[in-house]
């Protein structure tokens, strides 16, 4: 049997991508633990997501220092992680991987009707499906020199979490 690589990954992408249900799952199969990245907000930013107003790249600095210090942690106990967070451009990812250079993005990627259509049936998030222009506009997908890990989300949550931790195994 293969040894399972306990490693730090960020699951990434533009809100209703599905990065919590993948993210759950990712860190249940590798048995490591799961932090849910939009719990780490400020009240002040989800107050302004909740009523449709897109962050700022200064608005989301407190957030993705918080961040950052999560992974620190985990890599400083030796312990794997999986971490949802949006990492909309890549100078956010930047902060995050300056904690842990090994850190591994996972790239949830979708088109724009499809994402829009889970949001508009999603119930119970902060996050109006009217974000999701802002987001999408904001997003600057994973460079080649990043090594992130691109996923499309018209494959299943069993399926992508499947790939994924076949990838970490490896």
């Amino acid at each position: 049997m293969a040894t399972v690589n306990r490693g730090l990954y960020v699951v990434m992408g533009v809100s209703g991508s599905g990065k919590s249900t993948i993210g759950a799952e990712l860190a249940r199969a590798l048995g490591i633990d799961f932090v849910e990245g939009d719990e780490y907000h400020p009240a002040e930013n989800v107050e302004r997501m909740s009523r449709g107003v897109a962050l700022t790249d200064e608005d989301r600095v407190e957030w993705l220092r918080s961040l950052a210090a999560r992974i620190r942690e985990a890599k400083n106990a030796n312990t794997g992680l999986v971490m949802t967070c949006s990492a909309l451009k890549q100078s956010y990812r930047n902060v995050l991987r300056a904690e842990a250079p090994e850190l591994r993005f996972v790239f949830l990627r979708g088109h724009r009707a499809l994402i829009g259509e889970r949001l508009a049936g999603r119930r119970g998030h902060f996050m109006p499906p009217s974000v999701l222009e802002s987001q999408f506009g904001a997003l600057e997908e994973p460079s080649p020199d990043e090594d992130a890990w691109v996923c499309e989300i018209t494959q299943s949550p069993q399926q992508i979490v499947a790939t994924l931790v076949a990838g970490a195994s490896a």
